[in-house]
Protein backbone atom coordinates (compact mmCIF):
# COMPACT_ATOMS: atom_id res chain seq x y z
CA UNK A 1 0.00 0.00 0.00
CA UNK A 2 1.34 3.43 -0.92
CA UNK A 3 2.15 5.50 2.18
CA UNK A 4 0.22 8.55 0.99
CA UNK A 5 -2.97 6.47 0.86
CA UNK A 6 -2.54 4.84 4.26
CA UNK A 7 -5.08 5.41 7.01
CA UNK A 8 -4.46 3.83 10.40
CA UNK A 9 -7.34 1.67 11.58
CA UNK A 10 -7.77 2.31 15.32
CA UNK A 11 -10.43 0.17 16.95
CA UNK A 12 -9.14 1.21 20.35
CA UNK A 13 -9.25 -0.71 23.62
CA UNK A 14 -9.51 -4.41 24.31
CA UNK A 15 -12.09 -6.18 26.46
CA UNK A 16 -12.21 -9.65 27.94
CA UNK A 17 -14.48 -11.33 30.45
CA UNK A 18 -15.63 -14.69 31.73
CA UNK A 19 -18.23 -16.06 34.11
CA UNK A 20 -18.43 -19.52 35.64
CA UNK A 21 -22.17 -19.85 36.15
CA UNK A 22 -21.71 -22.64 38.68
CA UNK A 23 -19.62 -20.38 40.92
CA UNK A 24 -16.29 -22.09 40.30
CA UNK A 25 -13.53 -19.61 41.09
CA UNK A 26 -10.46 -19.27 38.89
CA UNK A 27 -7.24 -17.39 39.51
CA UNK A 28 -6.47 -13.99 38.04
CA UNK A 29 -3.75 -15.41 35.82
CA UNK A 30 -6.48 -16.80 33.53
CA UNK A 31 -7.99 -13.43 32.59
CA UNK A 32 -4.50 -11.93 32.33
CA UNK A 33 -3.59 -14.45 29.62
CA UNK A 34 -6.75 -13.52 27.75
CA UNK A 35 -6.32 -9.74 27.81
CA UNK A 36 -2.59 -10.00 27.08
CA UNK A 37 -3.37 -11.36 23.60
CA UNK A 38 -4.91 -7.96 22.87
CA UNK A 39 -1.80 -6.00 23.88
CA UNK A 40 -1.79 -4.02 20.63
CA UNK A 41 -5.30 -2.71 21.23
CA UNK A 42 -3.94 -0.45 23.98
CA UNK A 43 -1.16 2.11 24.30
CA UNK A 44 -0.10 1.67 27.91
CA UNK A 45 -2.29 4.48 29.31
CA UNK A 46 -4.70 2.25 31.18
CA UNK A 47 -5.29 -1.32 32.25
CA UNK A 48 -7.67 -2.81 34.75
CA UNK A 49 -9.65 -5.75 36.07
CA UNK A 50 -12.79 -6.49 38.07
CA UNK A 51 -13.24 -9.72 40.00
CA UNK A 52 -16.20 -11.20 41.88
CA UNK A 53 -16.11 -13.69 44.72
CA UNK A 54 -12.64 -12.59 45.86
CA UNK A 55 -13.47 -11.53 49.44
CA UNK A 56 -15.42 -14.45 50.96
CA UNK A 57 -14.25 -13.58 54.51
CA UNK A 58 -15.93 -10.17 54.21
CA UNK A 59 -18.71 -11.07 51.77
CA UNK A 60 -21.33 -9.02 53.65
CA UNK A 61 -19.18 -5.87 53.83
CA UNK A 62 -18.68 -3.17 51.21
CA UNK A 63 -15.09 -3.36 49.98
CA UNK A 64 -13.90 0.20 49.35
CA UNK A 65 -10.78 0.50 47.20
CA UNK A 66 -9.46 4.05 47.51
CA UNK A 67 -6.60 5.81 45.72
CA UNK A 68 -5.10 8.95 47.24
CA UNK A 69 -2.58 11.43 45.86
CA UNK A 70 -0.80 11.93 49.18
CA UNK A 71 -0.99 11.38 52.94
CA UNK A 72 -3.10 14.49 53.46
CA UNK A 73 -5.85 13.24 51.15
CA UNK A 74 -5.62 9.78 52.72
CA UNK A 75 -6.02 11.27 56.20
CA UNK A 76 -9.05 13.29 55.07
CA UNK A 77 -10.67 10.25 53.47
CA UNK A 78 -10.08 8.08 56.53
CA UNK A 79 -11.39 10.77 58.87
CA UNK A 80 -14.60 10.94 56.86
CA UNK A 81 -14.93 7.15 56.70
CA UNK A 82 -14.61 6.80 60.46
CA UNK A 83 -17.63 9.07 60.84
CA UNK A 84 -19.72 7.52 58.06
CA UNK A 85 -19.09 3.76 58.34
CA UNK A 86 -17.99 0.96 60.63
CA UNK A 87 -14.61 -0.31 59.44
CA UNK A 88 -14.23 -4.05 60.06
CA UNK A 89 -10.78 -4.22 58.49
CA UNK A 90 -8.45 -1.91 56.60
CA UNK A 91 -5.10 -2.39 54.89
CA UNK A 92 -2.90 -1.32 52.04
CA UNK A 93 -3.82 -3.11 48.83
CA UNK A 94 -0.96 -5.60 48.30
CA UNK A 95 1.25 -4.63 45.35
CA UNK A 96 4.43 -5.79 43.67
CA UNK A 97 6.76 -3.04 42.52
CA UNK A 98 7.02 -2.96 38.74
CA UNK A 99 9.37 -0.56 36.92
CA UNK A 100 6.75 -0.09 34.19
CA UNK A 101 4.18 1.22 36.68
CA UNK A 102 4.99 4.76 37.81
CA UNK A 103 3.32 7.70 39.59
CA UNK A 104 1.60 5.22 41.89
CA UNK A 105 -1.00 6.71 44.28
CA UNK A 106 -1.56 5.44 47.81
CA UNK A 107 -3.84 2.40 47.45
CA UNK A 108 -5.89 1.27 50.46
CA UNK A 109 -8.94 -0.90 50.99
CA UNK A 110 -11.59 -0.87 53.71
CA UNK A 111 -14.27 -3.43 54.50
CA UNK A 112 -17.17 -1.41 55.88
CA UNK A 113 -20.83 -1.19 56.84
CA UNK A 114 -22.87 2.03 57.07
CA UNK A 115 -23.48 3.84 60.35
CA UNK A 116 -27.24 4.26 60.68
CA UNK A 117 -26.86 7.29 62.95
CA UNK A 118 -25.45 9.28 60.01
CA UNK A 119 -28.95 9.52 58.56
CA UNK A 120 -30.28 13.06 58.50
CA UNK A 121 -26.87 14.70 58.94
CA UNK A 122 -24.43 14.61 56.03
CA UNK A 123 -26.72 12.27 54.09
CA UNK A 124 -30.38 12.07 53.18
CA UNK A 125 -32.85 10.46 55.56
CA UNK A 126 -34.29 6.99 55.14
CA UNK A 127 -31.60 5.64 52.84
CA UNK A 128 -31.09 1.97 52.11
CA UNK A 129 -27.57 0.67 52.79
CA UNK A 130 -26.80 0.72 49.06
CA UNK A 131 -28.04 4.28 48.65
CA UNK A 132 -26.07 5.33 51.71
CA UNK A 133 -22.87 3.85 50.26
CA UNK A 134 -23.47 5.56 46.91
CA UNK A 135 -23.58 8.88 48.76
CA UNK A 136 -20.38 7.97 50.64
CA UNK A 137 -18.62 7.33 47.32
CA UNK A 138 -19.95 10.54 45.78
CA UNK A 139 -18.94 12.57 48.84
CA UNK A 140 -15.34 11.33 48.77
CA UNK A 141 -14.94 11.67 45.01
CA UNK A 142 -16.43 15.16 44.91
CA UNK A 143 -15.27 16.82 48.12
CA UNK A 144 -12.03 15.24 49.31
CA UNK A 145 -9.21 16.63 47.23
CA UNK A 146 -6.96 13.92 45.81
CA UNK A 147 -9.02 10.94 47.04
CA UNK A 148 -11.08 8.66 44.79
CA UNK A 149 -13.09 5.53 45.53
CA UNK A 150 -12.54 3.22 42.57
CA UNK A 151 -14.40 0.16 43.87
CA UNK A 152 -17.24 -0.12 46.38
CA UNK A 153 -19.10 -3.43 45.97
CA UNK A 154 -19.56 -6.49 48.14
CA UNK A 155 -17.30 -9.52 47.62
CA UNK A 156 -15.76 -7.89 44.55
CA UNK A 157 -13.01 -5.48 43.67
CA UNK A 158 -11.56 -3.40 40.86
CA UNK A 159 -7.82 -3.14 40.24
CA UNK A 160 -6.68 -0.54 37.76
CA UNK A 161 -4.01 1.98 36.86
CA UNK A 162 -1.84 3.50 34.14
CA UNK A 163 -0.04 0.75 32.25
CA UNK A 164 -0.67 -2.25 30.04
CA UNK A 165 -3.07 -4.71 31.70
CA UNK A 166 -0.49 -7.49 32.10
CA UNK A 167 1.76 -5.05 33.99
CA UNK A 168 -1.16 -3.79 36.08
CA UNK A 169 -1.98 -7.42 36.92
CA UNK A 170 1.59 -8.04 38.02
CA UNK A 171 1.56 -4.84 40.07
CA UNK A 172 -1.64 -5.82 41.93
CA UNK A 173 -0.57 -9.50 42.26
CA UNK A 174 -3.77 -10.72 40.64
CA UNK A 175 -2.56 -14.32 40.77
CA UNK A 176 -3.36 -14.15 44.51
CA UNK A 177 -7.10 -13.68 43.84
CA UNK A 178 -9.74 -16.18 42.69
CA UNK A 179 -13.16 -15.21 41.37
CA UNK A 180 -16.15 -16.63 39.49
CA UNK A 181 -16.50 -13.50 37.30
CA UNK A 182 -13.59 -11.61 35.76
CA UNK A 183 -13.44 -8.68 33.37
CA UNK A 184 -10.37 -6.99 31.92
CA UNK A 185 -9.60 -3.85 29.94
CA UNK A 186 -6.70 -2.61 27.81
CA UNK A 187 -7.06 1.12 27.20
CA UNK A 188 -6.36 3.31 24.19
CA UNK A 189 -7.72 6.72 25.29
CA UNK A 190 -8.55 9.03 22.40
CA UNK A 191 -10.18 12.11 23.90
CA UNK A 192 -9.87 11.71 27.70
CA UNK A 193 -6.81 11.69 29.94
CA UNK A 194 -4.81 8.60 30.79
CA UNK A 195 -4.66 8.70 34.58
CA UNK A 196 -5.15 6.23 37.42
CA UNK A 197 -8.76 7.15 38.17
CA UNK A 198 -9.65 7.21 34.48
CA UNK A 199 -8.57 3.64 33.79
CA UNK A 200 -11.30 1.01 33.44
CA UNK A 201 -13.26 -0.59 35.01
CA UNK A 202 -15.58 2.06 36.41
CA UNK A 203 -17.70 0.89 39.30
CA UNK A 204 -20.42 1.80 41.74
CA UNK A 205 -21.50 -0.75 44.34
CA UNK A 206 -21.42 -4.16 42.64
CA UNK A 207 -21.62 -2.76 39.10
CA UNK A 208 -18.43 -2.65 37.03
CA UNK A 209 -18.05 -1.59 33.41
CA UNK A 210 -15.31 -1.91 30.81
CA UNK A 211 -15.78 -0.17 27.51
CA UNK A 212 -14.31 0.10 24.03
CA UNK A 213 -15.45 3.16 22.11
CA UNK A 214 -16.82 6.59 22.84
CA UNK A 215 -19.97 7.77 24.62
CA UNK A 216 -20.83 10.84 22.56
CA UNK A 217 -24.02 11.32 24.59
CA UNK A 218 -21.93 11.82 27.75
CA UNK A 219 -23.20 15.37 28.38
CA UNK A 220 -26.88 14.39 28.26
CA UNK A 221 -26.27 11.22 30.28
CA UNK A 222 -24.29 13.15 32.90
CA UNK A 223 -26.98 15.80 33.39
CA UNK A 224 -29.66 13.12 33.59
CA UNK A 225 -27.74 11.24 36.29
CA UNK A 226 -27.21 14.40 38.33
CA UNK A 227 -30.98 14.58 38.85
CA UNK A 228 -30.68 11.32 40.82
CA UNK A 229 -27.64 12.28 42.88
CA UNK A 230 -24.85 10.79 40.77
CA UNK A 231 -21.83 12.97 39.98
CA UNK A 232 -19.17 12.23 37.37
CA UNK A 233 -15.71 13.16 38.67
CA UNK A 234 -13.29 10.77 36.94
CA UNK A 235 -12.89 12.65 33.63
CA UNK A 236 -13.87 9.75 31.38
CA UNK A 237 -17.09 9.24 29.43
CA UNK A 238 -17.45 5.59 30.50
CA UNK A 239 -18.22 6.60 34.08
CA UNK A 240 -21.84 7.40 33.14
CA UNK A 241 -22.52 3.80 32.13
CA UNK A 242 -21.76 2.42 35.60
CA UNK A 243 -24.14 4.91 37.20
CA UNK A 244 -26.85 4.33 34.59
CA UNK A 245 -26.77 0.60 35.33
CA UNK A 246 -27.15 1.25 39.06
CA UNK A 247 -30.01 3.68 38.44
CA UNK A 248 -31.95 1.58 35.93
CA UNK A 249 -31.52 -1.88 37.45
CA UNK A 250 -31.08 -1.36 41.20
CA UNK A 251 -33.00 1.88 41.74
CA UNK A 252 -35.74 1.61 39.11
CA UNK A 253 -36.03 -2.18 39.16
CA UNK A 254 -35.68 -2.81 35.43
CA UNK A 255 -34.73 -6.30 34.31
CA UNK A 256 -31.23 -6.53 32.87
CA UNK A 257 -32.49 -7.03 29.31
CA UNK A 258 -34.85 -4.04 29.60
CA UNK A 259 -32.01 -1.87 30.95
CA UNK A 260 -29.95 -2.88 27.91
CA UNK A 261 -32.92 -1.87 25.76
CA UNK A 262 -32.78 1.60 27.34
CA UNK A 263 -29.03 1.95 26.74
CA UNK A 264 -29.09 0.67 23.13
CA UNK A 265 -32.70 0.84 21.89
CA UNK A 266 -33.82 -0.01 18.37
CA UNK A 267 -34.23 2.81 15.87
CA UNK A 268 -37.75 4.19 15.49
CA UNK A 269 -38.12 2.67 12.02
CA UNK A 270 -37.36 -0.74 13.54
CA UNK A 271 -39.82 -0.20 16.37
CA UNK A 272 -42.57 0.63 13.86
CA UNK A 273 -42.18 -2.85 12.30
CA UNK A 274 -42.48 -4.77 15.60
CA UNK A 275 -45.51 -6.66 16.87
CA UNK A 276 -47.82 -4.65 19.11
CA UNK A 277 -46.55 -5.78 22.53
CA UNK A 278 -42.89 -5.34 21.67
CA UNK A 279 -43.60 -2.01 20.00
CA UNK A 280 -45.35 -0.70 23.12
CA UNK A 281 -42.44 -1.74 25.34
CA UNK A 282 -39.78 -0.19 23.10
CA UNK A 283 -41.74 3.06 22.71
CA UNK A 284 -42.23 3.33 26.46
CA UNK A 285 -38.54 2.72 27.15
CA UNK A 286 -37.46 5.28 24.56
CA UNK A 287 -39.85 7.92 25.89
CA UNK A 288 -39.11 7.40 29.59
CA UNK A 289 -35.38 6.75 29.31
CA UNK A 290 -34.42 8.83 26.30
CA UNK A 291 -31.71 10.59 28.32
CA UNK A 292 -30.17 7.23 29.24
CA UNK A 293 -29.61 6.26 25.60
CA UNK A 294 -25.91 5.79 24.80
CA UNK A 295 -24.87 7.34 21.52
CA UNK A 296 -21.59 6.67 19.79
CA UNK A 297 -19.60 3.53 19.02
CA UNK A 298 -19.27 1.13 21.92
CA UNK A 299 -18.82 -2.41 23.07
CA UNK A 300 -19.20 -2.90 26.82
CA UNK A 301 -18.96 -5.68 29.34
CA UNK A 302 -20.68 -5.07 32.62
CA UNK A 303 -20.63 -7.36 35.61
CA UNK A 304 -22.44 -7.54 38.92
CA UNK A 305 -22.77 -10.14 41.65
CA UNK A 306 -25.44 -11.96 39.65
CA UNK A 307 -23.89 -12.15 36.21
CA UNK A 308 -21.99 -10.81 33.21
CA UNK A 309 -23.44 -8.93 30.23
CA UNK A 310 -21.99 -7.90 26.87
CA UNK A 311 -23.60 -5.18 24.74
CA UNK A 312 -22.83 -3.43 21.45
CA UNK A 313 -24.06 -0.10 20.14
CA UNK A 314 -27.05 -0.10 17.80
CA UNK A 315 -25.01 -0.47 14.59
CA UNK A 316 -22.08 -2.49 16.02
CA UNK A 317 -19.24 -0.04 15.46
CA UNK A 318 -17.00 -1.92 17.89
CA UNK A 319 -16.20 -5.65 17.90
CA UNK A 320 -17.58 -8.11 20.44
CA UNK A 321 -17.38 -11.91 20.38
CA UNK A 322 -18.95 -14.44 22.76
CA UNK A 323 -18.41 -18.14 23.39
CA UNK A 324 -19.54 -20.89 25.71
CA UNK A 325 -18.17 -24.13 27.05
CA UNK A 326 -19.99 -26.02 29.75
CA UNK A 327 -20.87 -23.66 32.58
CA UNK A 328 -18.52 -20.92 31.39
CA UNK A 329 -19.40 -17.97 29.16
CA UNK A 330 -16.63 -15.89 27.56
CA UNK A 331 -16.81 -12.43 25.97
CA UNK A 332 -14.03 -10.43 24.35
CA UNK A 333 -13.13 -7.95 21.64
CA UNK A 334 -11.39 -10.70 19.67
CA UNK A 335 -11.97 -14.44 19.34
CA UNK A 336 -8.26 -15.04 19.91
CA UNK A 337 -8.61 -13.71 23.48
CA UNK A 338 -11.22 -16.40 24.15
CA UNK A 339 -9.35 -19.25 22.49
CA UNK A 340 -6.22 -18.40 24.47
CA UNK A 341 -7.99 -19.64 27.62
CA UNK A 342 -10.60 -21.91 25.99
CA UNK A 343 -9.07 -23.55 22.89
CA UNK A 344 -12.18 -25.59 21.99
CA UNK A 345 -15.37 -23.68 22.83
CA UNK A 346 -18.68 -25.36 22.11
CA UNK A 347 -20.16 -22.25 20.51
CA UNK A 348 -18.68 -18.99 19.22
CA UNK A 349 -20.70 -16.08 17.84
CA UNK A 350 -20.65 -12.34 17.21
CA UNK A 351 -23.68 -10.75 18.93
CA UNK A 352 -25.88 -8.57 16.77
CA UNK A 353 -25.95 -4.80 17.20
CA UNK A 354 -27.81 -3.84 20.37
CA UNK A 355 -28.50 -7.50 21.22
CA UNK A 356 -27.13 -8.22 24.73
CA UNK A 357 -25.40 -11.41 25.77
CA UNK A 358 -26.64 -12.07 29.31
CA UNK A 359 -25.08 -14.77 31.47
CA UNK A 360 -26.55 -15.24 34.96
CA UNK A 361 -25.02 -17.14 37.84
CA UNK A 362 -26.95 -20.30 38.64
CA UNK A 363 -29.54 -19.94 41.44
CA UNK A 364 -28.00 -19.99 44.88
CA UNK A 365 -24.54 -18.93 43.66
CA UNK A 366 -22.97 -15.63 44.62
Amino acid sequence: MQSWNYQKDISGCGLSGLINKDGTRVGGEVIVRSIATQHDRGNGLGGGFAAYGIYPDFADHYALHIMCDDRASLAAAESFLKEAVYIAHQERIPIRLNPKITNVPILNRYFVKPRAEMEGTTFDKGLSEDDFMVQVVMKINMDIQGAFVFSSGKNMGAFKGVGYPEDIADFYRLEDYSGYIWTAHNRFPTNTPGWWGGAHPFTILDWSIVHNGEISSYGINKRYLEMFGYHCTLLTDTEVVAYLLDLLIRKHGLAVDVACLALAPPFWKEIDRMDEDRRKLCKAIRMVYGSALLNGPFAILFAYNGGLVGLNDRIKLRPLVAATKGETVYMASEESAIREICPDPERVWAPKAGDPVIAHLNPGIG
